[in-house]
């Protein structure tokens, strides 16, 4: 990643036993040249490479460059811990906060987006549901709709345990509780990293094998490949796309597209950059980009879902395709920039209602 860009924060949540920290360190696992910095348990955090704490790091430990440290940090310093892992030398890529059980992902969301740090940026908020304890969850901690209901991508895990009746049920409830927001079915805290961040690519090693090369040696034999749950559907359009009929596309996406990330060619008066897109559930943001030298205007995005239909994306995304971009209003861009900073150096994101 572009260390000038500024760092995605993905805030991770669940109640205790939800699995969040088996999730991340599936996610750290499958980074494949993804530096992942991690602050966890509100908050102890510090620089991690995802490789070495994998499997290692509990819920009070962090990593500290060149060893553990054991601390309990009030969330305060959160803006102290971000500031160090965003620092160019560490050249991480992608940030997760793994909240404690009992933290308020509202208040994580709100200081994210009061921070004034330009290195970083929100990223969206996950929450993790226990599949098999759903109803008991609910019960012991009634601010569980709360939650749901502020989440841009529900993880509905251990979906192993319960019957396909039960987990269909579950799923229903959770479609009246947080209306439009996806839901992703896994098993031992199995997502595709892709869902989340981009993966930069995974460099072979010459020689002994790195740590990352036997956790993937194992993963191959051990676990079902997350990947072969979702499909990737490509749009490349070397015609600009109408803002307006983008966004249309974007509120009406199915539930089942967890993920859109590329670049977006409008073509509009005074707004000819190239938009960077990142979608995670029904979190949107646009990063507006200058085109590098000799670089053709087009439009590329990659879609991640599970029982979406491709033709019908693509069908939609061509729709969108605006033959005189030079002759459209400004005003057509109102609505691709409600998700855009105002400021440059400000790392603020919305949500999409």
């Amino acid at each position: 990643m572009n260390s000038r860009q500024p760092i995605p924060v993905v805030v991770l949540a669940g109640f205790l036993g939800s699995g969040k920290t088996t999730l991340l360190n599936h996610l750290l696992k499958s980074s494949r040249g993804t530096r992942i910095g991690v602050v966890v348990n509100d908050f102890g955090s510090i620089e991690i490479d995802a490789m070495k704490v994998a499997g290692q790091v509990g819920d009070s430990m962090v990593s500290l460059g060149s060893g553990c440290l054991c601390c309990a940090v009030d969330g305060s310093e959160l803006d102290v811990y971000l500031e160090r892992l965003s620092r160019p030398a560490n050249r991480i890529d992608v940030i997760v906060i793994e909240a404690s059980g009992l933290a308020e992902p509202q208040e994580l969301i709100r200081m994210l987006m009061a921070g004034e740090n330009p290195a970083v940026r929100y990223g969206g908020m996950v929450e993790v549901v226990d599949a098999a304890e759903f109803d008991a969850t609910r019960a012991r901690h009634p601010e569980t709709d709360r939650h749901l209901a502020v989440a841009d991508l529900v993880v509905l895990n251990k979906t192993d345990r319960v019957a396909a009746e039960e987990r269909a049920r579950i799923e229903t409830v959770l479609a009246g509780l947080c209306p439009g927001t996806p839901v992703v079915p896994a098993d031992h805290g199995r997502i595709d990293p892709e869902l989340l961040f981009d993966r930069r690519p995974w460099t072979e090693t010459r020689g002994q094998l790195s740590f990352e090369d036997l956790m993937a040696e194992f993963d191959d034999g051990h676990a079902e490949h997350a990947h072969s749950r979702y499909e990737s559907t490509e749009f490349v359009s070397e015609q600009a796309l109408s803002p307006r009929r983008f966004i249309d596309f974007l509120d009406a996406r199915p539930a089942g597209l967890y993920r859109i990330k590329g670049y977006v060619h409008f073509g509009v008066p005074g707004h000819d950059d190239r938009y960077e897109i990142h979608a995670v559930g029904r979190f949107l943001r646009f990063t507006p980009q200058p085109w590098g030298r000799a670089e053709p205007r087009r439009t590329q995005l990659v879609l991640i879902g599970s029982g979406a239909d491709g033709p019908a994306l693509l069908a939609g995304l061509a729709a969108c395709r605006e033959p005189e971009p030079e002759l459209q209003s400004p005003d057509t861009m109102w609505g691709v920039l409600r998700y855009v900073s105002r400021e440059p150096e400000e790392a603020q994101a919305t949500s999409m209602p």
